[in-house]
């Protein structure tokens, strides 16, 4: 990635996670995701909750799921479920078309790209081909906002760690939009600011209103 200027200087970060976020895809995604893991590996046992698991990425909770059920950490296994997973998204989108934005998130990205005082990344903790995929399809435009996810590392934390630190810049503050409880922790973890979305966290339920 090209480093921008060092007389450039951005006043705050905005790092976006995607489903449920920029995108109403949560449900189907978690339904194709499980759905993916069950056709390879079988009927395995799963947490309860997504916030039992310590790392809330694809591949985090894959991990945690072989070693639940006693099975070895497989690569080739992981891969199958990749792209059961992506196969599925993309006939789904196909048949229904793309997953619409969360109301006013196509408009806060082009506010985000055209201002000086602020720099973007997105951070999720989805597959790289899975979160392009949906990105690519949506209309939101995107393009030359960085995509860090899972397959950069996969706990969420470093995720968002390395999205900062590949923007290449100081920042006064950083600040995450995310729709989930382990958002919301990873941002405690980090000292960044955190801006829940949606009506589980009580969060915003459109952009248009959200200044920068």
């Amino acid at each position: 990635m090209q480093q921008k200027s060092s007389e450039v200087y951005f006043l705050e970060a905005i790092v976006l996670d995607i489903d449920g976020t920029l995108i109403e895809s949560m449900a189907i995604d978690s339904d194709l995701y499980f759905s993916s893991i069950f056709a390879v590996l079988g009927p395995v046992e799963i947490r309860e909750n997504l916030n039992d698991y310590d790392h809330v990425t694809d591949i985090g909770i894959i991990a945690q799921v072989m070693e639940d059920n006693a099975l070895p950490l497989d690569s080739d296994a992981i891969v199958s479920i990749r792209n059961r997973f992506v196969a599925g998204l993309t006939a789904r989108i196909k048949i229904d078309g793309p997953f619409p934005e969360i109301p006013g998130a196509a408009r806060f990205i082009d506010r985000l790209r055209d201002s000086k005082e602020h720099d973007v990344a997105i951070a999720t903790g989805g597959w790289r081909l899975s979160a392009l995929l949906k990105l690519e399809t949506s209309e939101l435009n995107v393009k030359g906002i960085p995509v860090f996810s899972c397959d950069d590392s996969p706990s969420r934390t470093e995720i968002m760690r390395i999205a900062l630190s590949q923007l290449g810049n100081v920042y006064e503050s950083v600040t995450y939009f995310g729709d989930a409880e382990w958002d919301r922790r990873a941002c405690e973890i980090l000292g960044w600011e955190f801006v829940p979305v949606g009506a589980g966290l009580g969060g915003i339920e459109t952009y248009d209103n959200y200044a920068v």
